[in-house]
C-alpha cells in the first residue's frame, strides 16, 4: 500500500511540473520560448524525481546514474531505430506498405521531439509506475499492469482502437520495461523510445501512434486494401502484427538476459 500511495504522490508532483509547458503554450506561440520551456520542464521533472526519491525512499537514485547515460542512451536509440526499421522494412517486403521519398525540413524539431517524449514518458511509465508496481506486487504483475496502462494511455490517439491499444502495450509497454529491468537504469528505455519514434516518424514518415509527421526523409503509407491487422491502418505500423511480433521477440530476449543480470535489482527496492 505504501508503494501505491508513493506512486500517486510522485505522479501528482511530476504531472504538475509537466503541465507547465502547456501553460506556457497558452500564453505564447514563440518557438524559442516553447523550446526553452520544454528543456526546463525535463530538467525540473528529473530533478524533482531525484530529490523526492532521495528524501522519501532514503537511497541513492541509481536508476538515474549519469555515468551510464551516454553509452546506454546511445545504445537505446540504436535499438529503437533498428526495431522500427525492421518493422517497416518487413511491411514493405510483404507488400502492405509503399515507401517513397519525402521532404525532411524539420529534422532538428524531430530530434528534440523524440528525445523529449522518450525522457518524459519513460520517467512516468518506467521510473514511477513500473518501478513502484514492482515494489508493490513483484515483477510479473508489474509488467502486465504497467504495459496495460501504457497501452491505455494511447487509446484516445487518432485512429486508435482496442487492437492498437493491445499492440502498444505488448510491443512497447513490455519491451521498454524489459530494458529498465536489464540495467536497473532508465537510459536504454529512454533511448529506445526516442529512437523508435524518430525512425517511425522522422525517417520513414509513417504515422506515430496515429499522428502524422509534418516532414520526413521518406514517406511510408499502407497500401489500399491491405488488411488492418497486418498494416496497422491509419494508426500506423505500431498497430500491425509485425510490430507486435518483433517487439515481443525483443522483450523475451531481453528477459532472458535479465534473468542472469545482477543490475536488474538496482532501482527496484521495496518502498517502506
Amino acid at each position: 500500500m505504501r508503494s501505491l500511495l508513493w506512486l500517486a504522490a510522485l505522479m501528482v508532483v511530476l504531472v504538475a511540473i509537466l503541465s507547465l509547458q502547456s501553460i506556457v503554450r497558452s500564453f505564447t506561440s514563440n518557438a524559442t520560448v516553447i523550446l526553452m520551456m520544454a528543456f526546463v520542464t525535463v530538467v525540473l521533472a528529473y530533478g524533482a524525481y531525484g530529490m523526492l526519491v532521495r528524501w522519501g525512499e532514503r537511497r541513492t537514485v541509481s536508476e538515474l546514474a549519469l555515468t551510464a547515460l551516454p553509452a546506454e542512451l546511445g545504445l537505446g536509440i540504436a535499438i529503437g531505430v533498428a526495431i522500427m526499421s525492421a518493422v517497416i522494412s518487413l511491411l514493405w517486403l510483404v507488400g502492405v506498405y509503399d515507401i517513397s521519398a519525402g521532404r525532411w525540413t524539420d529534422w532538428p524539431h524531430d530530434i528534440r521531439e523524440a528525445l523529449g517524449t522518450g525522457l518524459l514518458e519513460e520517467l512516468l511509465a518506467r521510473l514511477v509506475i513500473f518501478r513502484l508496481l514492482v515494489s508493490a506486487f513483484s515483477v510479473k504483475p508489474a509488467l502486465i499492469l504497467s504495459a496495460a496502462l501504457f497501452g491505455a494511455a494511447h487509446f484516445f490517439n487518432p485512429a486508435a482502437s482496442v487492437s492498437s491499444t493491445i499492440a502498444i502495450a505488448v510491443e512497447a509497454g513490455l519491451t521498454f520495461a524489459g530494458f529498465y529491468l536489464l540495467t536497473g537504469r532508465v537510459w536504454i528505455s529512454v533511448g529506445a523510445h526516442a529512437g523508435w519514434n524518430f525512425a517511425q516518424g522522422a525517417i520513414f514518415g509513417a504515422r506515430v501512434s496515429g499522428m502524422a509527421s509534418d516532414g520526413s526523409l521518406l514517406v511510408s503509407v499502407p497500401r489500399s486494401g491491405a488488411p488492418l491487422w497486418l498494416s496497422g491502418g491509419s494508426f500506423g505500423p505500431e498497430a500491425s502484427l509485425v510490430a507486435v511480433a518483433i517487439g515481443l521477440g525483443v522483450f523475451l530476449f531481453t528477459m532472458q538476459l535479465t534473468g542472469a543480470s545482477a543490475p536488474a535489482q538496482r532501482g527496484l527496492q521495496r518502498v517502506g
